[in-house]
């Protein structure tokens, strides 16, 4: 098969419309309809249907449309392998991770990473869904519990728990409780149960429901728990990390705690000679290492 149609015919199936499909490519509308067509007759089969709101892929399309889509994604990791060649450490790294971790750990330290590689551009692509690292849905990802797929390289960050914080301003109004049976009188700000979270999280939240609350707050990610908390909505359950960048919050019910979940850095084998890889992975084990020193120290103070 020629390789100039089938990248036509992926950017057709990627974009579902002959003419977005050529905007990409820089081809007319005429010359994307061409090329399609002689893929079609070369192969003997029809690979879209033909409808008023765009083109959608047949039984065969699909098929091929998954083999064109994972040599595209070779490619790019082989491009992005000849990059590393360089001695400089530039071009784009896609990172992903949890919506919690990104936006309340991450993202607030990535200034210092950008200062010392300005030319670097950083995909952070934040979800809880877990990415498929090998098949180059991402270059690294840092998730809360191991890899499990046997290709992959990875690193043990660190390890954390959810706990219970308000803020000062809360406790003064409502008061401070000393027991879960003093949680009649306060609401409580979670993830829900059955939200996708870390297993320990969800655990611990399971448990604190069998009490007597009558007020709840359920938020589908930390990030949304955080702000309702700083807003003095209520008590509530997040990961323990957040007490360098929040010290104002005050810890609410100290054994009360999640069990710990560990914080994994992984990313496949064949980027281990990456430079850009090299540098988000250093970058994240130092900043890890200063906030596991400061937490010593003000442990031992």
């Amino acid at each position: 098969m020629d390789w100039d149609k089938l990248r036509i015919f992926h950017a057709v199936a990627e974009k579902g419309s002959l003419t977005h499909a050529g905007d990409v490519l820089h081809l007319s509308q005429s010359a994307v309809s061409r090329q399609i067509r002689a893929l079609e007759e070369s192969l003997n089969v029809t690979l879209f249907h033909r409808h008023a709101r765009g083109l959608i892929l047949t039984e065969q399309g699909e098929l091929l449309f998954d083999a064109t889509t994972q040599m595209v994604r070779r490619l790019d990791a082989t491009a992005a392998r000849i990059r590393d060649s360089e001695d400089e450490v530039f071009g784009e790294l896609r990172v992903t991770t949890t919506t919690g971790f990104g936006t309340l750990w991450l993202a607030p330290r990535l200034a210092r990473l950008y200062a010392k590689y300005p030319a670097l551009k950083i995909d952070l692509m934040l979800e809880e869904r877990v990415l498929d690292l090998p098949m180059r849905e991402a270059d690294v990802a840092i998730r809360m519990k191991e890899p499990s797929q046997a290709d992959l390289i990875r690193k043990r960050l660190m390890q954390i728990r959810m706990q219970l914080f308000a803020t000062p301003e809360y406790l003064a109004i409502h008061g401070e409780p000393h027991s879960m049976d003093d949680f009649s009188s306060h609401r409580l700000i979670s993830q829900h149960a059955g939200t996708p979270q870390v297993a320990s999280g969800a655990l611990l939240v399971a448990e604190l429901m069998t009490h007597d609350i009558p007020s709840t707050l359920t938020v589908n990610n930390y990030f949304g728990v955080l702000q309702a908390v700083l807003n003095h909505l209520g008590i509530g359950v997040l990961p323990d990390y957040l007490t360098e960048d929040f010290p104002n919050l005050v810890r609410v019910l100290p054994e009360v705690e999640s069990a710990e979940v560990p914080v994994f850095l992984a990313y496949p084998e064949e980027l281990r000679h990456s430079k850009r890889v090299a540098a988000f992975r250093d970058f994240v084990t130092e900043e890890i290492m200063s906030f596991r020193r400061r937490q010593a120290e003000e442990a031992a103070a």
